[in-house]
């Protein structure tokens, strides 16, 4: 059972000397490779577990043994940077390397969707390829100790493609199996902390069209293992999530059979604010995107996002089934 502490964070400082000249860059992709982010020069931040005091421990050790110096504290925020503005900077780390992944899988995904066949032994290579990037997904969701944002389309698209490249031309027949609407209803459906756009407009569609009665959980994404009753929705290994270039609110609208024109369009809203490539280019886009960046900074209450979410997306919905094009 991991050792209970009164505060939140571990901080790790350390003064490093200037010989020998590769102690500095030793220490700093240790740093990287077990998650930890700077808050101030020569101090480093991870969520605390016995496993980060482990980690940090290690590398007291090692920074002494080369005549450095470090110290290892727990801490709590009290002023001049709050707990928000730390997780914001794991959020950020985390997101590059999942931005950096997406490139990959989305180079990767257009060449399979040429006209053109590829060959075998090119195929073979995409397989060692796509292999290679589930390593580094797996890799950077180990550190991901916060569920950064955009962990769930990374993922969704490596698994797109691997998917592609097991079987059938189009790898997301498999994935996106149909769901009998009424095996939905009286579930408790689960998701990550901090509400966006993808989790907000889902939640949405579920009291809407799926179960009027729908209750929700929010919890930390890392290890959460549900109840029989319930289902997970826009979180990592989730029942419905991200697969191959398709957000949640997508891949919900597929395996349930709503095909509404107005859904349809709220959906390439959704994609292009969630996956950032400006896929469907709605002229209304900008504007979601700003009304639902100012509803997640006026509460960190995820009900009271939903609720505020809820009621633009139904008013979109409104709006669309009464305008055509």
């Amino acid at each position: 059972m991991a050792r209970q502490t009164s505060a939140p964070w571990l901080l790790l400082i350390h003064q490093i000397p200037p010989n020998p000249p590769y102690l500095r860059v030793k220490v700093w992709r240790r740093l990287q490779s077990v998650g930890a982010v700077p808050i101030k020069n020569s101090v480093y931040v991870l969520p605390n577990s016995d496993e980060a005091r482990e980690q940090f421990e290690w590398m007291i050790r090692e920074i002494a043994k080369d005549g450095g110096e470090a110290a290892l504290c727990e801490a709590q925020f009290l002023d001049g940077l709050d707990d928000g503005q730390v997780v914001s900077n794991f959020h950020r780390a985390r997101d590059d390397d999942y931005v950096e992944i997406a490139q990959a899988a989305r180079r990767f995904e257009r060449e399979l969707s040429r006209q053109r066949p590829l060959s075998e032994k090119r195929r073979a290579q995409l397989r060692i390829e796509v292999a290679r990037l589930r390593k580094r997904v797996n890799e950077v969701i180990a550190i991901d100790f916060l569920g950064a944002p955009r962990r769930e389309a990374a993922d969704g698209l490596v698994r797109g493609l691997e998917a592609h490249l097991r079987g059938p031309a189009d790898g997301r027949a498999e994935s996106l199996g149909r769901v009998d609407l009424n095996s939905l209803r009286g579930k408790t459906w689960v998701t990550r902390k901090g509400l966006h756009i993808d989790r907000i407009a889902s939640g949405w569609l579920i009291r809407r069209f799926i179960d009027e009665n729908a209750q929700f959980r929010f919890v930390s994404s890392k290890g959460y293992e549900p109840a029989p009753h319930e289902i997970r929705f826009d979180m990592f290994a989730a029942e419905f999530t991200h697969e191959g270039d398709q957000c949640t609110f997508e891949v919900l609208l597929g395996r349930l059979r709503l095909d509404d024109p107005a859904l349809a369009r709220i959906a390439e809203i959704v994609h292009d604010i969630d996956l950032r490539d400006a896929k469907f280019a709605r002229p209304e886009t900008p504007g979601i995107d700003h009304l639902i960046t100012g509803v997640a900074m006026a509460s960190t209450d995820d009900e009271a996002r939903l609720a505020q979410g809820s009621a633009i997306f139904e008013a979109l919905y409104h709006y669309f089934t009464r305008k055509r094009g």
